[in-house]
C-alpha cells in the first residue's frame, strides 16, 4: 500500500466499530483532547509497540495528531510494518467531530 492523505470528511465517512482511529500524540496531548475512541500510540512507540496495539494488519486505521505532520510520519510507518489499510487524515486541530478528554466533550 502506498501513503493516502484523505480528508477529515471522508475519515468521518469510513469511521466505525471496525475501523481503528489512532493519535500519534504525546500521551499528555491526548489525556488533554482527543478523538472520542481512538487509540493512542505515539509516533516514537509505533515500531516496538504497533503489533500489541494493532492486532490485524489488514484492519482499517486511520491516523491523526495536532497538525498532521506526526500522522504522516505514522502512516508511513505502519504501511512499512506491513499494515495494508492505513490513511492519514491530518491534525486534530481542525476536526469538528466528537472529542472526549480534559479538556473536550
Amino acid at each position: 500500500m502506498a501513503y493516502v492523505k484523505i480528508s477529515q470528511d471522508d475519515a468521518k465517512k469510513m469511521m466505525n466499530e471496525n475501523t481503528i482511529i489512532l493519535d500519534a500524540r504525546e500521551l499528555d496531548e491526548y489525556e488533554e483532547l482527543h478523538i472520542k475512541n481512538a487509540v493512542h500510540l505515539p509516533l516514537g512507540e509505533i515500531g516496538e509497540r504497533a503489533a500489541e496495539v494493532l492486532f490485524e494488519k489488514t484492519q482499517t486505521i486511520l491516523t491523526y495528531c495536532f497538525s498532521g505532520r506526526r500522522s504522516e510520519m505514522a502512516a508511513k510507518e505502519l504501511i512499512k510494518l506491513g499494515y495494508s489499510s492505513v490513511y492519514d487524515f491530518g491534525g486534530i486541530e481542525d476536526w469538528t467531530g466528537e472529542t472526549e478528554g480534559n479538556e473536550g466533550g
